[in-house]
């Protein structure tokens, strides 16, 4: 059964960055590409290097769409779904993340 899990206040993720949350054990990377309400969250773990850094990445946009590149290896993950953009295989999983009230929520 999902449930949302308050992470931090919104005004905690400066926009254009990423921060790191542990969420009911699992290390959740939630990114503000913007200077609005928009999130996503995608793991923490890069999938190449297997540490915990997708977070500290830097956001782009390519095809109309939102990535993040790991700052070890460089390769790009989706933030919508977690696709990496340069082996399927090695996708990472994502998260619904919300606004509530101010509160960054992720739901698991």
């Amino acid at each position: 059964m999902s449930q949302w899990h308050p992470v931090c206040a919104l005004t905690q993720i400066l926009p254009a960055t990423g921060v790191c949350a542990l969420v009911s054990g699992e290390q959740i990377a939630i990114f503000r590409p913007r200077d609005d309400e928009q999130l996503y969250a995608i793991s923490n773990i890069d999938p190449f290097a297997g540490a915990s850094v997708l977070s500290r990445g830097i956001i782009a946009e390519h095809q109309d769409a939102l990535w993040v590149a790991s700052p070890l290896k460089k390769q790009r993950f989706r933030l919508s779904d977690g696709v990496c953009m340069e082996d399927a295989s090695r996708n990472v999983a994502a998260w619904p993340v919300r606004v509530n009230a101010g509160q960054v929520e992720v739901c698991l």
